[in-house]
């Protein structure tokens, strides 16, 4: 990982009510100029259609993962399936015996397939004046808010279950956590409200971070970019990192800079 990453980082959003965000100390621009500077640094096919979270997730499943089905944390094989109760419908549906998976607690959200946010929207919605006034609802017309929430770089399949306990906490090691989700390898503990995702994706979600914050200014604490830097160094980016990107940049128009 770059060095100079440890100063990118110190860049944080925080708004002035509803007409602007302060990038920096220094540096104050209008919602507007920040969406058409956006437009024209290579996101012009995300916007011109209108970004959304629904778009994306449809997008995602159809464009991107159509030919690898595997969900992110557990390793999963998945495929769309009628939906339960109701077979004139169809959803992505995981397959526990490919991974060994055991429900926690809930079944029925674990037979579904969500997409989940790698930095979860708390994280970066809770600097922007609409998510004090009501959270992530109050927070649904805003369109910096609706880029940072559909952006596809943050967006990656997982099994329901392990998206809702995930919920918004933070990465980090839990020591002697019982896995609770059969033989996929994720541990939460949801006292200290901190999950720990299997050795094997701790560099993607490092590197996602790593965009996020230095696509949109989030800010990342130092004991998460030390923590950040160490799982990008021990799980080097693989091939499918490589051609989910490519794909992605194709469709959204950016890239992952940390995935090259």
């Amino acid at each position: 990982m770059p060095t100079n990453h440890i100063i990118k980082v110190r860049y944080e959003l925080s708004f002035k009510g509803e007409s602007g965000l302060k990038c920096s100390a220094s540096l104050g621009v209008s919602m507007r100029y920040l969406v058409f500077i956006l437009l024209l640094t290579g996101m012009a096919s995300a916007f011109a259609g209108g970004a959304s979270f629904s778009k994306s997730k449809r997008v995602l499943a159809k464009q991107v993962y159509a030919d690898h089905q595997v969900s992110f944390y557990c390793g999963c094989d998945y495929s769309l399936k009628p939906k339960p109760g109701n077979a004139s419908k169809k959803r992505l549906t995981p397959d526990w015996t490919s991974c060994g998976y055991k429900p926690r607690k809930q079944a029925k959200r674990a037979s579904r397939i969500e997409w989940e946010h790698v930095m979860p929207a708390h994280h970066f919605g809770q600097h922007m004046q609409c998510w004090r006034k009501g959270g992530r609802k109050a927070c649904r017309k805003d369109p910096l808010f609706k880029q940072l929430e559909s952006d596809m770089h943050n967006l990656v399949p997982a099994v329901g279950e392990v998206n809702g306990d995930r919920s918004n906490f933070r990465f980090g090691m839990i020591d002697g956590e019982k896995r609770a989700y059969g033989q996929c390898d994720v541990e939460i503990n949801f006292k200290a409200k901190r999950a720990e995702p299997t050795p094997s994706v701790r560099g993607d979600i490092a590197r996602i971070y790593f965009y996020m914050s230095d696509r949109y200014g989030v800010r990342l604490s130092k004991q998460q970019t030390q923590l950040m830097n160490a799982w990008a160094r021990q799980d080097p980016i693989d091939a499918w990192e490589r051609e989910r990107n490519q794909r992605i940049k194709r469709i959204q128009g950016n890239g992952n800079k940390y995935v090259h």
